[in-house]
């Protein structure tokens, strides 16, 4: 699923500059809204996070899952991949069931997450990038 692939620095910087957007439009707007842009942002922290790693993922089914799970798996922090997961059925089941409801609460949750999870990522960036 994944690839060896050299990413520049500056590659790395705009995954993470593009999460910090995408966080920044999520903010303080309705649910869904909410919701859609946290997990956009969600999926490109992985990103930028396997990038440093030099690994690009491959457009293939189950691709979202993989990254973020290798995402997990490289921070040593198994709740991203559990939170990604239940943020990623929800995504789906709005895609392609017909649609879901989307609480105020359960979009802030996730926000919160992802927003704690930036402070980590840019963290474990300026570590990994010492090394």
């Amino acid at each position: 699923m994944f690839v060896k692939f050299k990413f520049s620095d500056s590659q790395v910087n705009s995954y993470l500059q593009s999460a910090e957007r995408d966080l920044l439009l999520a903010d303080n707007q309705e649910a869904e809204i909410k919701f859609q842009f946290t997990y956009n942002c969600l999926l490109k922290l992985a990103q930028s996070v396997c990038a440093s790693q030099n690994l690009r993922v491959k457009a293939r089914f189950g691709h979202h899952s993989a990254l973020l799970d290798k995402c997990a798996e490289v921070m040593g922090n198994k709740k991203i991949a559990a939170v990604a997961q239940v943020m990623r059925d929800k995504r789906n089941r709005d895609l392609y069931d017909g649609g879901t409801v989307i609480t105020d609460k359960e979009a802030d949750v996730y926000y919160q997450f992802v927003k704690k999870l930036i402070k980590e990522v840019k963290g474990y960036l300026i570590a990994n990038k010492e090394k």
